[in-house]
């Protein structure tokens, strides 16, 4: 499917990475071991806004996830007045100020007690006990998309992005907010915006997913239901303070943006990873209760979030034993970071038997520290549930086309493909 490639010259340490050339976007995790092994901290770039430091090597990505003199928000760096990286993109494209606050006020983008308060009133909806109770929906769900998979086939070969994976995780999270069932193909389209880079594209989904909220939001409030909605719209903080209608929606696009895509690309990833890997689909095969592990191993090996969000430094510090400046940028490369060989002995390896603790994840793939993905529970157990009813009913599973030409979406900081082509 891919390794890592080491034929190329390493970055020059005077210049900085540029994450959109498309050298980097094919081949990530060429680049990032290249830069892994020439310094701790590496210089990188968008075509907007400043350089900023790429943090590679494990432990110092964990440091980095846990630091609490790293912030997400710049405004939260005492004493200066920084730009946001994210900001500054939506500047760029001329985006709206009325839908631009729903994506920078996001959870995302906070620190300290305000990002405490706001995933202390959300988090209760993806604990493990709730996302275990929500198993018999999601294998039911799970089951209708598999009868249906025979008819969707062209030229005798499916798209399990489009007629599997994705369905899943937009039914899944849309089932947890409270979207009714006939909307949720509209919000699939919607959500597919936010990875597009397209204002024109992007704008109308931010709009029509916060008009369309705010008047769920209303209907809640008469007519109370036990989704995650309702449960946003009755929350109160420990002062008695309620979330604000703009935070809820900041809150529901954060979930269902992440939730639909990341979670349909490692349900592709990771098959893709399997029938490319024809030993360890045979060992999964044989041995089912090996498929918890496996999935940390596919979030390790091909996760499809390769790099998180900036960090702000509040103070100088260091990383890796090097410098930090006040307000300089840090982002965490957790791609990378799962190709440490100082802690995953022969990481380009794809092996379903690495993780010893079936439950355990020693990769990052969903983060580290107070930022850690509240979604993961949920999205660990959707890629169990749709790996192991694809591996029961289609024993012949395989690639339609060769491993070389799969198509990936060129977008910074992930790995995501653009279909998934398969014979049932």
């Amino acid at each position: 499917m891919r390794t890592p490639t080491d034929d190329r010259a390493p970055v020059p340490a005077d210049e900085a990475v540029d994450l959109m050339d498309p050298r980097v976007l094919n081949d990530p995790f060429g680049t990032f071991a290249r830069i892994r092994e020439q310094a701790p901290l590496v210089r990188g770039r968008y075509p907007w806004g400043d350089p900023f430091w790429m943090v590679t090597r494990y432990v110092d990505v964990k440091a980095v996830l846990s630091d609490p003199d790293l912030v997400n928000n710049p405004r939260n760096v005492p004493g200066m007045d920084l730009p946001h990286l994210f900001a500054q993109g939506l500047d760029e494209a001329d985006f709206p100020q009325r839908y631009a606050r729903y994506l920078l006020d996001s959870v995302l983008f906070q620190d300290g007690q305000d990002h405490a308060r706001l995933r202390k009133v959300s988090g209760r909806a993806f604990t493990a006990r709730r996302v275990a109770q929500l198993r018999p929906t999601m294998a039911a769900m799970v089951e209708g998309l598999i009868r249906a998979l025979p008819g969707r086939a062209r030229n005798g070969a499916v798209d399990l992005l489009e007629h599997f994976a994705y369905p899943i995780s937009i039914g899944t999270i849309c089932e947890i907010v409270g979207v009714p069932e006939a909307e949720r193909e509209q919000w699939r389209v919607w959500s597919s915006a936010f990875y597009t880079m397209d204002r024109a594209l992007l704008e109308p989904a931010v709009g029509g997913m916060a008009d369309r909220l705010h008047t769920m939001i209303e209907q809640r409030r008469a007519e109370p239901t036990g989704d995650l909605l309702t449960g946003l719209v009755q929350a109160e903080g420990d002062d008695g303070e309620r979330l604000t209608d703009v935070e809820i929606v900041a809150l529901v696009l954060a979930f269902i943006t992440a939730g639909n895509e990341a979670t349909a690309q490692l349900i592709g990833n990771g098959v893709a990873a399997l029938l490319t890997h024809p030993e360890q689909l045979a060992l999964l095969r044989s041995e089912r209760e090996l498929l918890p592990g496996a999935v940390h191993e596919i979030m390790r090996w091909c996760g499809p979030v390769q790099i998180t969000q900036p960090r702000f430094a509040t103070r100088d510090l260091r990383v890796g034993g090097m410098p930090v400046r006040k307000g300089e940028q840090v982002m965490a490369v957790i791609g990378a970071a799962g190709y440490d060989p100082a802690v995953f002995p022969a990481p380009e390896r794809f092996d379903i038997t690495r993780t010893p603790q079936l439950r355990r994840d020693t990769h990052v793939g969903f983060g580290f520290g107070p930022h850690y993905c509240l979604g993961a529970a949920l999205a660990l157990q959707e890629a169990e549930v749709a790996i192991d009813a694809l591996l029961h009913h289609f024993p012949g599973l395989a690639l339609a086309v060769a491993p070389s030409d799969l198509e990936r979406q060129l977008f910074p900081g992930a790995w995501r493909l653009s279909a998934l082509p398969l014979r049932l």
